[in-house]
Order: structure tokens, then C-alpha cells, then sequence
């Protein structure tokens, strides 16, 4: 019998690694996207037997990556996981070059990928796609709960545009039986958060439910790491 497959990017370190780790052990088939191929090999050995390696970077996808879609067949779970955090500035203090470098892997990585792996996702009899947001893009949050210093802005931002991303793709893609949702996986100890914060599993264990998700399962929606709703 075939495997379920999935798709992770930026997999080779981090929440991202986690989340091949468990859906491997989970028994998919899982594509570990990488943009370094010395660090993606290197993440594949230790993920064992059900990883494959996916060179990919998510702000360059080219025909190479179609192709790579092609050759995968039906692809049951995409997670869009990579991401960057240029500086935390303030929008005050921050440069349209940060926000450019930011949005191109954050924002449009995201389009750029899903795209382009789906028509192998419409090859799935239950096709899933997350999309790793963050609580500080929540506007709510940001308004009520969050210092209001204005930091990180072209991060949070982007991850807001993200969420937005969420929704219509949920809505485009909702006659054809897809699951589009977001996770805010809460700070974790990855290279990102200069290794403060929790366990990157704990927070993969929520993409994983996401990605898993029956049939009468939600879509469009953002929640954190352990299921309960962010607000947008």
C-alpha cells in the first residue's frame, strides 16, 4: 500500500524538524524541504526511512520545484514552516529592505510553494495544508495583551499577512475537500529565538494534529500550539 506523504519546509532544524519527526514516526512518507542540502541530508539520516530529501528554497521556486512535485505523486499534508525574523525593530526604526527580505520568504514563500504542490495536494483523497504563523501576529493580542512597543513589525506583519493567506486559501480550496489552517506554536527554543522557549515538539505535536485532521475537522481557523483559538 502507499504511504500518506507530506511536505515540510524549512525541516532541516527547528519546529520544522520536529514536525518531520513526528509525521515520520507517524508513518507518512515526509519530504524533508531544505534549502541547504548538506543540512537537509543531515536532518534525513537522522530522521530515518521515511524521510526523503526536497532541496528547496522558498524564496526561488522555479520549474525544478514542479517538477519535484511531479515526481512526488499525490502529496497528502504541505506544511509551510520556513521563515525568517530580520530584526525586531519597530516599524519607526525598521527598513523597507528588512520588511522586502521578510515578506519574500514569510509571505510570498507561502503562496509560492502551495502553488506549486497543488496539484499533487489534489491528487489527495484528504489534502492538508498549515501554514506556522505566531501569536504576534494576532491584532487582538497585539492591541491587548502584547507590549505596545511596536517591535518586530516586519515579522508580525508578515505573519498576520499569513493568517489572511490562511483564510482564502480555505475558501478557495474548500469545494475540493482541503484543510487550511495556522498555527501559533508559541515561543519555542529554536535558532529563531535565540533557543528560549519551550520544547519545539510540543508545538509541532499541533501542526501535527492539523495536519491529520479527519474529515470533519476545521478549516480557515488559527490556533495555538494545544488547540485553543487565536484570535486574528
Amino acid at each position: 500500500m502507499n504511504k500518506r506523504t507530506a511536505l515540510v519546509t524549512g525541516a532541516n532544524r527547528g519546529i520544522g524538524k520536529e514536525i518531520a519527526r513526528q509525521l515520520a514516526d507517524a508513518g507518512l512518507i515526509v519530504h524533508v524541504g531544505s534549502r541547504d542540502p548538506v543540512d537537509g541530508q543531515r536532518a534525513v539520516d537522522e530522521l530515518g526511512e521515511n524521510a526523503r530529501l526536497l532541496v528547496l528554497d522558498v524564496t526561488n521556486v522555479a520549474d525544478a520545484d514542479s517538477e519535484a512535485a511531479e515526481r512526488i505523486g499525490a502529496l497528502d499534508v504541505l506544511i509551510n514552516n520556513a521563515g525568517i525574523m530580520t530584526d525586531t525593530a519597530p516599524p519607526t526604526e525598521s527598513d523597507v529592505e528588512s520588511f522586502r527580505r521578510t515578506y519574500e520568504a514569510n509571505v510570498f514563500g507561502v503562496v509560492a510553494v502551495t502553488n506549486a504542490f497543488l496539484p499533487a495536494l489534489r491528487r489527495s483523497a484528504s489534502p492538508r495544508i498549515v501554514n506556522i504563523s505566531s501569536g504576534l501576529a494576532s491584532l487582538a493580542w497585539s492591541t491587548a495583551r502584547f507590549p505596545a512597543d511596536g517591535a518586530s513589525a516586519a515579522y508580525r506583519t508578515s505573519k498576520a499577512a499569513v493568517n489572511a493567506l490562511t483564510v482564502l486559501y480555505a475558501q478557495a480550496l474548500a469545494g475540493e475537500g482541503f484543510k487550511v489552517n495556522a498555527l501559533g506554536p508559541g515561543p519555542r527554543a529554536t535558532a529563531m529565538n535565540s533557543f528560549v522557549g519551550g520544547d519545539p515538539a510540543e508545538a509541532a505535536a499541533g501542526a501535527v494534529r492539523l495536519a491529520l485532521l479527519p474529515e470533519d475537522g476545521p478549516t480557515g481557523s488559527l490556533v495555538a500550539w494545544d488547540g485553543s483559538p487565536i484570535p486574528w
